[in-house]
């Protein structure tokens, strides 16, 4: 092979790489509205916000608490606390968002596929707000698996890890 070919090959090879590290940069602008990219819609959408996407790899996000949600009249009344298990919902939510941001899962729907290691570690109350972090530790045509961390004004309230299938249009 030729200087020229060998030259004309590593430019090539180093545009393509340039290329995929574009399409996984972290987005804080242009960042999609839940409802735009989710099927979940209220009073069964958790993720108001989302504050830094790369597609198919992680997400960070929002969820406010108003106080005004109807599951705290119920747990528990006198003492509203958010029960655990939406906690891990809005991980998985915002897991969907990393996921159908990625080009080649538009129309897809992610499902779960199971939950392991989840760990609840502090009583969120109304009035405060989830900060939502999930990063895609695999993801195929089919399934994936990913974890995710809630935290509330810097302190640690859950984790889990998630299995999620992936439904074809």
């Amino acid at each position: 092979m030729s200087a020229g070919a060998e030259r004309a090959g590593a430019e090539r090879a180093g545009a393509e790489r340039a290329g995929a590290e574009r399409r996984h940069e972290a987005q804080t602008e242009n960042l999609p509205e839940p409802a735009k990219v989710l099927p979940h819609r209220p009073p069964f959408l958790f993720v108001d916000e989302v504050t830094v996407i790369e597609p198919g790899r992680r997400a960070v996000g929002l969820w406010h608490l108003t106080g005004e949600e109807a599951f705290f009249a119920g747990h528990f009344p006198g003492r509203p606390t958010l029960p655990g298990v939406l906690m891990v919902e809005a991980l998985a939510q915002l897991g969907g968002v990393a996921v159908l941001s990625d080009e080649r899962f538009h129309g897809y729907l992610p499902l779960f596929g199971g939950i392991d290691r989840a760990r609840f570690r502090r009583q969120v109350v109304p009035g405060e707000t989830l900060e939502l972090e999930v990063e895609l530790d695999q993801l195929g045509s089919s399934a994936g698996r990913g974890h995710g961390t809630v935290t509330v004004e810097g302190k640690l309230a859950a984790t889990a890890s998630m299995l999620f299938v992936l439904v074809r249009p």
